[in-house]
């Protein structure tokens, strides 16, 4: 491919702003790029938190066997039963969301597991992050794009090393 053109135009995450709103959850069918799959102790805790705290939805289960949990499109998440789940997971997976989204999801998730979230917090690469630990002791890290500010440092550095931002 020698053509560029702006990432927005094949990607579900709306373009960063004060009034970007989140797509709908996505119930279709479609060969999955990339999906993650977490090991769980106890299927039915995880699915509670994954749905209620961080807002996917049952697309498909078996029970006792799988679930497979989805939020925007290309964002799959495969539930497993496991007989041993470590304390400290090294796994970790980064999910976008709107700036709108991060205080909701960090209140649903620390009511369903108090002390589970750090954040949000900004992060020198221009968006804005939630960590959360799931109750499989997933690491979880929301994600949410900022505004392109012109006169940023972040916008500074890009431009420092030769990329172009996006039109203002």
């Amino acid at each position: 491919m020698t053509d560029t053109f702006p990432a927005f135009d094949i990607s579900p995450v709306p373009v960063p702003g004060p009034d970007a709103a989140p797509p709908e959850l996505f119930r279709g069918i479609y060969g999955m790029p990339m999906f993650v799959t977490v090991p769980t102790t106890d299927l039915a805790a995880s699915v509670d938190f994954w749905t209620r705290g961080l807002g996917f939805f049952d697309l498909f289960s078996v029970p006792g066997r799988i679930t497979h949990l989805r939020r925007w499109v290309f964002q799959d998440v495969l539930l497993l039963p496991s007989e041993d789940t470590p304390v400290n997971s090294a796994l970790s997976v980064s999910f976008s969301c709107v700036l709108s989204q991060l205080d909701e999801i960090a209140a649903a998730c620390a009511e369903l597991l108090p002390g589970c979230t750090t954040g949000p917090r900004s992060m020198p690469w221009n968006s804005v992050e939630l960590e959360i630990r799931t109750p499989e002791h997933t690491r979880v890290i929301m994600t949410a794009a900022r505004p392109y500010d012109p006169d940023s440092p972040e916008a500074e550095h890009l431009r420092s090393i030769g990329i172009e931002g996006p039109e203002a």
